[in-house]
């Protein structure tokens, strides 16, 4: 499938956010995505809503091409009973999508301990949101940016992903702390995160334990 140019200028954005051991994409989400599902990944969601579905076929299909390229060709990527998606023996990884893209990142686990990734539009976070995710401690990117505290909650979303496979911790925004400013986050518990992120076209972060 050709790519549209939103799916090309995120793909080029995208590529300055992790070293070559860790493979990113973006795809967006289509009409049908939901017929991707390989029949072991739709046995594990048989209950969500078909929107859920088809962005779930969007990002399971997206992390198959590039588990493919490393040599994994055509592997089920389920989900837990805790809704985390499970990767082929040797591999870590982490999905996202808003409304209209998907994206994934994948690497060895000889490479890299955990990643977290997620994808926002590039739009003010609601108020009574913001309030939510912002606490004492966290260091925005630019706290003048309309984009500040939406960007606040895409890294903590992917701190969470990348935390829990680790600590199998129930996290909320107050148990993490991010400072954008030295590129980095911690949970409660200690556990420390690298962060790498865009904000155009759309916001993505990835967040990677070391």
């Amino acid at each position: 499938m050709t790519d549209n140019p939103a799916e090309t200028e995120l793909k080029a954005e995208m590529r300055q956010l992790a070293p070559p051991t860790i493979w990113l994409g973006c795809q967006l989400i289509r009409q049908g995505d939901e017929a991707l599902l390989l029949p072991e990944e739709a046995a594990a969601i048989p209950a969500r809503q078909p929107v859920a579905r088809r962005a779930s076929g969007t990002a399971r299909a997206l992390a198959r091409h590039l588990l493919g390229l490393e040599g994994v060709e055509d592997a089920p990527i389920g989900r837990s009973s805790a809704g985390a998606p499970l990767w082929p023996y040797g591999f870590i990884g982490s999905l996202a999508h808003d409304e209209e893209m998907a994206v994934a990142a994948i690497a060895r686990n000889v490479d890299a301990l955990s990643l977290g990734i997620d994808v926002e539009p590039a739009e003010p976070l609601p108020g009574d949101i913001a309030d939510l995710v912002k606490c004492p401690g966290d260091v925005l990117a630019d706290s003048a940016s309309h984009l500040a505290t939406r960007l606040l909650f895409s890294a903590k979303e992917a701190v969470y992903k990348a935390a829990y496979p680790l600590d199998r911790q129930i996290l909320g925004y107050e148990h993490i702390t991010v400072d954008f400013a030295h590129g980095q986050a911690m949970t409660a518990s200690g556990r420390r995160m690298r962060l790498s992120w865009i904000l155009r076209p759309r916001i993505v972060v990835l967040a990677e334990a070391t």
